[in-house]
């Protein structure tokens, strides 16, 4: 019986699987309602080899399961039920087709089935077939392709999509780029929307995050080398850390995207929207676009549009939003973790029951978190003074200190606009380019070559010009490899935009210096601002910009990476010499 249930569980698998795919073509396709009742009835097979298959796991292993996998399955088996009784046996209800036609109830339980399904597989990752990098390369690749050809579907679009423009487009919402061929608000329907903000979620926390966590949730464990694959990726020390870690991602993504939806729910106008649904739509792909720093807007000029320009607390909500993603999910739980170790020492009167713990906030918060509210201070003031009579002219003060917030922070890769950027002085644009090509912390939602990484290389001048052989900072030194790495990244950075600006200008030699170079570190950093080129652009350019776009989300380093031979350590080293420099 043990083999037959094997045999049930891949098959409840492969259905629930196929719900999905049928599940997107009722979306994507205008059905007959022939074509109608045959999908529909084709969901409850789906549910009912799912309740089949979970009925039998209870009953024929006997094992125990966890509260939480529990509950999850008396929920879903109570959904489930709940949708059969509603449209099989209860009289009045199958036969209200417009009902039956609009359910996303019978939705909502195929997708529930799906997910138990798929984390009941047993995932075994091994290292002699994919290492660690390049498992990370394929998984976005895939998630790309299929992006590209939801994207495709005549329902996603109200006129359809060429397949370049689908793939930059899916390419610019999986990397978290924002760079757009086409208006989102206006090109794509309610549909073609949902699969964006989806591809946007997808990117910015990684497939293997959620697909990895859903499985431990009701597995309760893992290989080895999946933990091993999951620690290099999620840059845990321990691997017992692995699954707790990748706990704290999923909690602080949604539970910060939950308070931004909220927040630009009650910021919003209601009479500038059709409906409540409308609105909190809105409030809900914003709130996305902004921690995964994807730059994505349903409004054709961003936050520049009219009746948003002047929304000063939508604006801040935006900018708390995409800072917390930035920062990285490794700060932001060591500074939760140092706001609560501060709080237990301030409500502790006992001297005795005080816990003193040194470096709570570790080196690498300490340096990121520096070197971030620097970078926006500078960039605060520089665009506050360069723009105050131009792009800002038109704002109350204010609306001006919120404007040059906005316009300091979003270069960090949120790719948001609350000006019109092809208005911008030549110094500010300058500006903006060395702030894109810096980026957000690591570990984040944001690109960019990294503020540890621009951090590194310029306490690495100091040292040098002070006659230091080694960097220290806060009475620690930073180790050869760091340092190393660092420099590999900027290097390689600078070598994949110049390319790419060389390539762009080649097909599109109408364009300007500043308009090529901007598009170029932009989608490398995956910001998403541009100077309103990139729907001109040429399909080659488009092209070069999709490759720099993915370059810049999974790091030229990791590419060489996955490609080249890893090489044996050796015991011996050569005569050292030093290269005449400068």
């Amino acid at each position: 019986m043990h083999f037959n249930l094997k045999r049930l569980d891949h098959l409840a698998f492969w259905i629930s699987l196929s719900g999905i795919v049928v599940f997107i073509a009722d979306f994507g396709y205008t059905q007959s309602d022939l074509s109608q009742s045959i999908i529909n009835s084709y969901y409850f097979v789906v549910l009912g080899i799912g309740l089949t298959s979970i009925t039998l796991r209870y009953v024929e292993r006997k094992n125990q399961k966890k509260t939480k996998v529990l509950i999850f399955d008396i929920l879903s088996v109570l959904i489930t039920l709940t949708v059969l009784y509603l449209h099989l046996i209860h009289g009045s209800s199958h036969k209200l087709h417009p009902i039956l036609f609009n359910d996303n109830l019978i939705k909502s339980a195929v997708i529930l089935t799906f997910i138990r399904e798929f984390s009941e597989l047993r995932l075994i990752y091994k290292r002699t077939v994919l290492n660690p990098a390049q498992l990370f390369i394929i998984s976005f690749l895939v998630i790309i392709l299929l992006g590209t050809v939801l994207l495709m579907l005549p329902r996603a679009t109200y006129d359809g999509i060429s397949f370049i423009d689908a793939f930059f487009t899916s390419t610019s919402a999986v990397c978290v780029t924002g760079l757009i061929v086409v208006d989102t608000g206006s090109y794509f329907t309610e549909f073609g929307q949902i699969i964006i903000i989806c591809l946007i979620q997808i990117g910015g926390l990684g497939i293997l995050t959620f697909a990895s966590y859903f499985s431990y949730f009701f597995k309760g464990g893992s290989t080895y080398e999946n933990q091993l694959a999951l620690g290099d990726m999620s840059n845990s020390k321990k691997l017992s850390e692995v699954f707790s870690t990748l706990k704290y991602v999923l909690i602080i993504t949604f539970g910060i995207e939950m308070l931004s939806a909220s927040l630009i729910y009650f910021s919003l106008d209601p009479s500038t929207f059709e409906s409540q649904y409308s609105q909190i739509f809105f409030a809900v792909f914003h709130s996305i676009s902004a921690f995964c720093n994807a730059g994505f807007s349903t409004l054709s000029n961003s936050v520049y549009d009219v009746g948003f320009k002047f929304n000063y607390f939508l604006q801040i909500v935006l900018i708390s939003t995409f800072f917390l993603g930035a920062l990285g999910f490794p700060i932001v739980v060591n500074i939760l973790n140092y706001l609560k170790y501060r709080l237990s020492q301030v409500f502790t009167f006992s001297s005795r029951l005080k816990n003193y713990k040194p470096w709570v906030l570790n080196l690498n918060s300490r340096i990121n978190l520096i070197t971030t509210i620097s970078l926006t201070a500078i960039g605060f003031v520089l665009f506050f003074m360069l723009e105050y009579n131009n792009t800002m002219a038109e704002h109350s003060f204010f609306g001006k200190i919120v404007t040059a917030l906005f316009g300091a922070a979003t270069p960090r890769t949120a790719g948001f606009n609350s000006v019109d950027m092809a208005a911008l002085s030549f110094p500010t644009l300058v500006m903006t380019l060395l702030l894109m090509w810096i980026g957000a912390s690591p570990s984040s939602t944001g690109g960019g070559i990294k503020t540890s990484t621009f951090a590194i290389a310029t306490l690495n001048i100091l040292s040098i010009a002070r006659g230091k052989t080694k960097i220290e900072v806060f009475r620690r030194e930073i180790s050869d490899i760091s340092v190393r790495r660092s420099y590999a990244i900027i290097s390689l950075s600078l070598v994949v935009i110049g390319f790419g600006i060389m390539v762009i200008s080649m097909f599109d030699g109408d364009k300007t210096l500043m308009q090529i170079a901007f598009e170029c570190f932009s989608a490398y950093s995956t910001v998403g601002l541009s100077l309103g080129i990139t729907g001109d652009l040429t399909s080659v350019s488009k092209i070069v910009l999709v490759i720099i776009m993915f370059v810049g989300r999974v790091s030229m380093l990791s590419i060489m990476i996955a490609i080249m031979d890893k090489v044996k350590h050796k015991s011996y080293r050569y005569p050292t010499e030093e290269i005449t420099i400068n």
